[in-house]
């Protein structure tokens, strides 16, 4: 940490030494026990994800007092759903409640924009000269720069309200008055016309919809003109006898089979998943073992710490939420507890999420030296901690990636294997991946077999079952061989989001090395040629944001102060990403020159990944920090007088030999 918070651990020595405050601050240790570790991800709705309320039918709801009680738009909305034919299931037409997808605000202008239409739809129907009516108004949604959003808010609405139809202008979504709809329903009743396009949206191959008798034959016969015009490629109609009467009945056609029908029919089913001493990747190989998926199958926001307790947001495809309930028991044997399952729409994407929340536990807590001769004991501890506090809620602090995206303790980090890779060196990327740490543990000692020998078949069987990457490295490279053909076969048995890890691992190294040079030569204002953020919060989506919301600050805004440190943020290296343009531009042309991709397109074809960059502000300030000292425990005492070491302190992240720890921990809660 920083801004004071400087808590001096072994394994940070590969986060710059770059700090905003002077602050001396306090040294102490985290994640002696894995408790006192405890990370929980936060929704793009702002919502923990270990909180969620899932409704009747296990679809994401908000918390009951999230907002006003609902409309008569929205109430009426949601009993007409249960109207649809029993081929239907209308739980499959939308996954979130449109009101989150768009937010209060714009959710309550669009019902005043709704029954404006119907207003102006109900006089156009009066005017004599159809020809003269002006063209109908249109409302924005608001700007949706990822596909999935917009397919989630284009079904949602036309799930909710029929009678409108959305447009899309780039990423913007506008709704306006639905002609169609306005047509059939001068033809049939309201209720049949909702029906009817909720009917046409879903989409069934094969399903039939029926409209209530009508006897009057010009208003079947114009009925059946207009869904010919209108859906011919898509449905066949015929009229027959009821007992109630003649009735038209429209059947959607049997269509081939396409890559897009295929994508429709998959399952998505959404989960909230607790983990402890266990990595993301690790845990995602349990969970497709016991449920027979693929590990390419699950989607997630974020990689969270091992080292830890975590709650992450996840998507598992092709596993029905009625299976993932049926496993959930045997998960939770294998330590791994799977709570808030429900049906979703998509997969989850990486930087999906508003941020986490901390609950952390900071242990061993003393001076640095020089605080030392200003008085220690635990007074001083307290005063230094307070102050710490202080300066971080009110300067914030450097936003580094942690030593964990590279991985601790290990002889070859994962951003040298990213390298690798990022230069098509498959072979060299493999044998990296395969260095040994020191050590003579099970996966040490298969590490060392394949390096010195390259036999894979003998490495496998030495290799532990819980390393699943490694184990499914080593069966491609037992089946294709070394080479440089079997090592990117290799490569290409990992699912997608273990394979680009390594390559986000070296571009989050240069990004620390950047935003440190650039803290120490440019300083801690923006200049011109600094890239800031355009929009009021800059931690939303883990402080990633799309090229339109970047600006580069003018030599009148450096002058002037317009921005804050703040709003500056620094390129992660891609093919999409604009560069400063001022000497932190010139910085990044060498840094990657230096590392041998200077004319690198941050695609890696041969392993299917694509690396577009992101931007991440260089300063983060934590929300809803809070902080107490506490006495230890007396059998944390005990344990310490036996010399029992905790996890930590097993792999040396512990203070210098004859310094007493003060008797306190430190107890904070943050939101960052």
């Amino acid at each position: 940490m920083d801004s004071g918070n400087r808590m001096k651990q072994v394994c940070v020595t590969d986060v710059p030494n770059c700090f905003i405050s002077d602050h001396e601050g306090f040294t102490g240790t985290i994640k002696n026990y894995t408790k006192d570790f405890v990370v929980t991800e936060i929704d793009i709705h702002q919502q923990l994800v270990n909180t969620l309320v899932v409704g009747p039918q296990g679809i994401d709801q908000p918390s009951p007092d999230a907002f006003p009680a609902k409309s008569k738009i929205n109430k009426k909305c949601k009993q007409d759903s249960t109207i649809f034919p029993p081929d239907i299931d209308p739980s499959s037409l939308v996954d979130l409640d449109l009101r989150t997808l768009l937010g209060l605000s714009v959710y309550e202008e669009l019902e005043r924009f709704l029954i404006t239409t119907q207003n102006d739809s109900d006089t156009k129907k009066d005017e004599l000269n159809p020809q003269t009516q002006s063209p109908s108004p249109d409302m924005s949604l608001g700007s949706f720069p990822e596909k999935h959003q917009r397919m989630a808010v284009h079904r949602a609405l036309r799930h909710h309200f029929p009678s409108l139809m959305t447009v899309t202008h780039q990423f913007e979504i506008k709704v306006r008055d639905n002609p169609d709809y306005r047509e059939l329903s001068g033809l049939v009743t309201e209720e049949e016309s909702e029906e009817f396009f909720r009917f046409i949206d879903a989409k069934v191959s094969g399903s039939t919809y029926t409209f209530r008798p009508d006897e009057v034959k010009d208003r079947r016969t114009a009925v059946h003109h207009f869904l010919s015009r209108r859906f011919g490629k898509l449905v066949e109609t015929k009229s027959f006898n009821d007992p109630g009467g003649t009735v038209i009945s429209v059947r959607l056609r049997p269509r081939k089979r396409t890559k897009d029908d295929s994508v429709e029919e998959e399952v998505y089913t959404a989960f909230t998943l607790r983990k402890e001493n266990l990595e993301t990747l690790e845990a995602i190989s349990y969970m497709a073992a016991t449920l027979g998926a693929s590990a390419s199958d699950f989607s997630y926001a974020g990689i969270k710490d091992k080292r830890a307790v975590t709650y992450q947001a996840m998507v598992v495809k092709n596993v029905p939420v009625r299976r993932l309930t049926e496993k959930v028991a045997e998960l939770e044997r294998r330590g791994l507890r799977v709570t808030q399952v429900r049906p979703a729409s998509a997969p989850l994407h990486l930087g999906r999420l508003a941020g986490n929340h901390f609950d952390l536990v900071v242990r061993h807590l003393r001076l640095h030296a020089d605080g030392d001769r200003q008085g220690g004991g635990q007074r001083g501890v307290a005063d230094a901690v307070e102050r710490a506090v202080e300066n971080i809620k009110a300067r914030g602090f450097v936003n580094y990636y942690g030593p964990q995206r590279f991985g601790i303790s290990q002889s070859v980090q994962s951003d040298r294997v990213g390298l690798a890779l990022l230069k098509e060196d498959m072979v060299g990327a493999v044998r990296l991946f395969f260095t040994p740490e020191n050590g003579d543990e099970p996966h040490n000692q298969a590490k060392r077999h394949f390096i010195q020998t390259e036999n894979a078949k003998e490495s496998l069987v030495l290799m532990p079952a819980s390393k699943a990457r490694e184990r499914l490295m080593l069966r491609a490279l037992h089946r294709y061989g070394p080479g440089a053909d079997g090592c990117t076969r290799a490569w290409l048995s990992l699912p997608h989001g273990m394979r680009v890890f390594y390559p986000h691992a070296y571009c989050s190294r240069v990004w620390n090395d950047a935003v440190a040079h650039r803290l120490a030569t440019l300083g801690h204002a923006p200049i011109q040629g600094d890239l800031v953020w355009q929009q009021q919060d800059p931690q939303g989506d883990m402080g990633e944001s799309n090229p339109p919301q970047i600006h580069v600050v003018s030599a009148e805004e450096e002058r002037d102060g317009v921005y804050t440190l703040a709003q500056v943020v620094l390129p992660m290296p891609g093919n999409t990403v604009t560069y400063p343009q001022n000497a932190m531009g010139a910085w990044y042309q060498e840094r990657l020159a230096g590392d041998g991709l200077g004319d690198a397109r941050f695609r890696i074809t041969g392993l299917k990944l694509n690396l577009p960059g992101c931007y991440r502000p260089l300063v983060v300030t934590p929300r809803n920090i809070t902080h107490r000292l506490q006495e230890r425990r007396e059998e944390e005492k005990e344990e310490e007088e036996r010399g029992e070491k905790s996890v930590s302190a097993q792999e040396g992240h512990i203070l210098g030999a004859g310094v007493p720890p003060e008797p306190q921990v430190l107890i904070t809660r943050t939101d960052v």
